[in-house]
């Protein structure tokens, strides 16, 4: 099945393509278009000449056009979730989930494109500012380029598309080259849409050869990138004055406070630690427990987390399926090898079963080691006993991520405390840090990146405010 990249509203062939594989069966799905250089230039164009059209759409007119996406959505739902399990290897069950939540994130930027409202200035308190009112306007950017990554194919896709349709933007989107088919399932959804053509355009192919032409163009205005640091710190030092908004790594910690109920939390750990294998910005990675809960904690969370089911995505029952590429498996069993030759032990999994690695915890793991400062993005998981509440905030913040962090705590002025001293951009209170709803205020600081996603903050990001003033003198 041969694939093409959608610029101005067309399906276009390229000079050439690539053959995609499903990570668990390793069979052929598709052969997908390595855009080149002039075909990145005409989605530029083509999102360039239609960005006056569309900031001029009435806010009516946007929110019909994500309600129309939302309609069509539901009805191939299933079709959606399917091709998410075969590019990303994520068990049928969560894929299923993922669509329901892009459903959601496209509802929350439907209402959000009717409330894209400024503000009043009260001139008058100023004392030359007598006989005037002032108000501002939100308006949008212009041309979007939105660079998305594998994890979640469609909903993080839509927290980029969502927000920019809402705010009258156009789009260039450059998924990841695993997951090009969940991008181009979309763009034949908003084909069907009243969105006029040009305003959404797909170009899959060499992420530094479209991004190093999207960043290069005087017509992008705002690049809005998640990935890794590296990639994303380049973008900012090389994207001049555009607009950059960044959702980078992180290495989620989690602190558990004595006399707390265990059972309703290791079962959010498991989820928390191992859904999609690992394969998330805000999985749990770093799990910090008081010491007079810690032996009873641990038992729990390994006898949990060994009844997970590793086999096929598309099964129902799978709980684990194969990391995105084989390379992956190699390199997450390097850390945990890297972890045990360092002092740490092995609680349960830590090897390959049927190419897919198990779901592992591994103690005493020190903090220089990779599967502790760095994001591993692999089902795996290290378990630390503390001694205080401060010794597991110190942990959490000897990093160089800060997404989220999150705290179980019966004692409200401990959670006070934790919320106020964690350096992170989102404490979850009596929850995973691996918590997120699609409305809410998300990203980090340090190197986990700039900026907020959460449709009504990703909409600010890309718009941008005018002040107008009238002398009535």
């Amino acid at each position: 099945m041969q694939k093409h990249i959608y610029v101005n509203g067309q399906w276009e062939a390229t000079a050439s393509y690539t053959t995609l594989y499903a990570p668990y069966s390793k069979k052929e799905i598709a052969e997908i278009p390595q855009a080149t250089e002039e075909d990145v230039l005409r989605a530029i164009d083509a999102a360039y000449d239609t960005k006056k059209t569309v900031a001029n759409m009435t806010a009516f007119e946007r929110s019909q056009v994500l309600e129309q996406l939302i309609t069509l959505l539901l009805q191939h739902k299933e079709k959606a979730a399917k091709i998410i399990s075969l590019e990303v290897g994520k068990p049928i069950k969560y894929a299923l989930l993922e669509v329901e939540r892009t459903i959601e994130t496209y509802k929350f930027a439907a209402e959000e494109a009717k409330r894209l409202v400024g503000e009043m200035i009260p001139m008058d308190a100023a004392e030359n500012g007598k006989n005037r009112f002032g108000y501002t306007l939100e308006q949008s950017i212009g041309v979007v380029a939105a660079i998305t990554p594998f994890n979640f194919p469609q909903n993080l896709i839509a927290h980029k598309v969502g927000p920019a349709i809402a705010a009258g933007n156009t789009i260039i989107l450059k998924p990841a080259s695993q997951t090009p088919l969940s991008a181009l399932f979309l763009a034949e959804l908003m084909d069907q849409t009243s969105l006029p053509k040009g305003a959404f355009n797909v170009i899959t192919g060499s992420g530094k050869l479209v991004g190093d032409v999207l960043i290069q163009s005087d017509k992008v205005n705002m690049i809005t990138f998640t990935g890794s640091p590296a990639v994303g710190i380049d973008i900012r030092n090389r994207a001049g004055l555009k607009k950059v908004a960044l959702e980078l790594g992180s290495n989620a910690g989690l602190i558990i406070d004595k006399k707390v109920n265990l059972d309703d939390i290791v079962a959010k750990c498991v989820v928390g630690a191992f859904s999609n294998q690992g394969q998330v910005c805000i999985s749990l990675q770093r799990v910090y427990v008081m010491d007079s809960l810690y032996d009873e904690f641990l038992a729990k969370f390994i006898a949990q987390t060994e009844t997970l089911v590793l086999g096929d995505p598309l099964e129902m029952t799978t709980d684990i399926s194969s990391l995105i590429h084989a390379n992956e498996e190699i390199r997450a069993l390097d850390w945990i090898n890297e972890a045990l030759a360092n002092g740490a032990n092995l609680a349960t999994g830590g090897k390959l079963h049927n190419h897919m690695l198990m779901p592992t915890i591994l103690t005493n793991v020190a903090d220089h080691l990779k599967v502790s400062c760095q994001e591993v993005f692999a089902p795996i998981v290290i378990v630390n006993r503390i001694t205080s509440i401060q010794e597991g905030i110190e942990a959490i913040n000897n990093s160089k991520y800060g997404l989220q962090a999150g705290i179980f705590t019966n004692d409200i002025q401990t959670a006070f405390m934790a919320s106020k001293a964690l350096e992170v951009g989102g404490v979850m209170i009596n929850d995973i840090p691996t918590y997120r709803v699609d409305q809410m205020p998300y990203g980090g600081v340090k190197e986990s990146g700039t900026g907020k996603e959460g449709v009504k903050y990703a909409i600010q990001e890309m718009t941008e405010k005018k002040l107008i003033v009238w002398n009535q003198s």
